[in-house]
């Protein structure tokens, strides 16, 4: 009885084995990152790109000391670079921008990621943080567990959970959507009331929920409308405006 019992034991252990190896492949099947987020990692005049801590890209303008940050938070199952070419615009601007790896792509393993980025940045005083998809509900989970860690919270085609409700939190928030994006247009109709009353609202007509990085086609998503250029811009030009206003 024992021996078979060992073997059940064996073959569990292995099932369990087989079962964390297939998660971790498909963990690391990102998407991305695009050509042109690749070509956005390159510095020039006016921004400058570096690795810092961790593997986190910084963006910071070459001809500002910014005084205003943004960390972001990637989607689920998307390579980081993915995001560069928007967060550089938005750099380039005037803001440093930390974008963050997500450990097997998936920021659900590194919630408190945005402590590390806020630490090594003492010199600025107004702290957003934010993320597309899964990443912007890690954002308000972090912010939600860290009240006046950071002034502001942007959802790029994300909500927070439930459990997060953050009406009553006094953050600034934007949330940027697109009307074609993959989930409907149900989820974010019934955030509004997990956010605050104050909250900026931006839906972008004809815009997918893919075309916020630069990572091609995401299965289950609709067809845009609008090009990849044209939304990405509008989501650069929100995401200036909200980081304007931190500072008034």
């Amino acid at each position: 009885m024992k021996f078979k019992f060992r073997y059940v034991l064996i073959g569990l252990a292995v099932v369990l084995l087989l079962a964390v190896g297939g998660f971790v492949v498909w963990a690391q099947n990102a998407l991305g990152p695009g050509e042109q987020a690749l070509a956005a990692l390159v510095a020039d005049d006016q921004v400058n790109v570096r690795e810092s801590d961790g593997g986190v890209i910084v963006f910071e303008p070459t001809d500002a000391q910014p005084s205003t940050g943004f960390v972001f938070y990637p989607g689920g199952r998307v390579d980081y670079r993915s995001y560069a070419p928007t967060l550089r615009e938005v750099a380039a601007k005037g803001y440093l921008v930390a974008l963050v790896p997500a450990p097997l792509n998936l920021m659900v393993f590194d919630i408190d990621a945005a402590d590390a980025v806020i630490s090594q940045f003492p010199q600025i005083k107004h702290w957003t943080v934010g993320g597309h998809s899964l990443g912007g509900a890690m954002a308000a989970s972090y912010l939600y567990s860290n009240p006046g860690v950071a002034d502001g919270l942007i959802l790029w085609a994300s909500y927070p959970a439930e459990s997060n409700n953050l009406s009553d939190s006094g953050l600034k928030v934007l949330s940027i959507y697109g009307t074609l994006d993959m989930g409907g247009m149900e989820p974010f109709d019934a955030s509004r009331a997990l956010l605050p009353a104050n909250t900026t609202w931006v839906v972008i007509e004809g815009g997918n929920h893919a075309q916020f990085g630069d990572y091609g086609f995401q299965p289950g998503d609709n067809v845009a409308t609008i090009s990849a250029a044209d939304q990405q811009a509008q989501i650069a030009t929100a995401t200036v405006e909200f980081l304007d206003s931190l500072g008034e």
